[in-house]
């Protein structure tokens, strides 16, 4: 039973990250202001929260799911999720520190990002959308055996 509600809670974390990924995208465009900053600031939160959780359940599903960790540690498929998903959360630190640095910025309510660093984070964030596809394909091939 324990593995299944791992199990669950590591998928559900998993399509939430994607969830909020996607509506950072959907924040990050020309003309981003400071109305729109703020919600984006506690998003970018929720994802760094929701990696967080992610790690925590993936790694109790290796250490107490049914299959064990030699299951885990020894599989060359566990270890390419794993590097994409490192890949993802150092893709993330530009794009949050960048949220950072616009919420800070002065202007008062007239403030609206430049679109130079719009395209920048876009970027980014195109990029952690693109590895991130990656981990459900790693994840099915290792639940297949690969």
């Amino acid at each position: 039973m324990t593995d299944l509600i791992l199990t669950i809670i590591h998928h559900l974390l998993a399509f939430s990250l994607a969830g909020v990924l996607a509506a950072e995208v959907i924040l990050v465009r020309p003309g981003l202001g400071r109305r729109n900053l703020a919600l984006l600031g506690r998003i970018d939160t929720v994802y760094g929260g929701l990696a967080a959780l992610l790690v925590l359940i993936g790694a109790s599903r290796v250490y107490f799911g049914l299959k064990g960790w030699e299951f885990y540690i020894y599989n060359p498929t566990f270890w390419a999720k794993m590097v994409a998903f490192a890949a993802v959360g150092l893709l993330s630190i530009a794009p949050t520190i960048r949220i950072a640095r616009w919420r800070g910025a002065g202007g008062g309510e007239a403030y609206v990002v430049p679109d130079a660093e719009i395209a920048r984070v876009r970027n980014f964030l195109k990029a952690e959308i693109a590895v991130f596809a990656l981990i459900p394909i790693f994840a099915a091939a290792m639940a297949r055996g690969y």
